[in-house]
């Protein structure tokens, strides 16, 4: 079992960067696949980026270029580098992990992006 708690959320204007923290915690840490996903007001829950537990990432054709996630899995930690950030940016982010099968979710972290 795992626990994700993130933290790094908050309030930027356009063009502005921001970076979201997620730490984990559980003996395997190193062996899940990472992500993050975003829910906007009346959207879906989606695939921001993710990472697997050698180091390969996929984004969301909307971040990418501006956003970089990577892990360090002796601090068990996760991150989330966003720039260039939008007013679409604007969510609920949701940090994730998935071992066979199993998936487990953060409470999430609000990133608004507003002039």
């Amino acid at each position: 079992q795992v626990q994700l708690v993130e933290s790094g959320g908050g309030l930027v204007q356009p063009g502005g960067s921001l970076r979201l923290s997620c730490a984990g915690s559980g003996r395997i840490f190193s062996m899940y696949n990472m992500g993050w996903y975003r829910q906007a007001p009346g959207k879906e829950r989606e695939l921001v980026a993710r990472i697997n537990m050698i180091g390969r990432t996929t984004y969301a054709d909307s971040v990418k270029g501006r956003f970089t996630i990577s892990r360090d899995d002796v601090k068990k930690m996760v991150y989330l580098q966003m720039n260039s950030l939008k007013p679409e940016d604007t969510a609920l982010y949701y940090c994730h992990a998935g071992f066979r099968g199993s998936d487990y979710w953060g409470t999430g972290t609000q990133v608004t992006v507003s002039s």
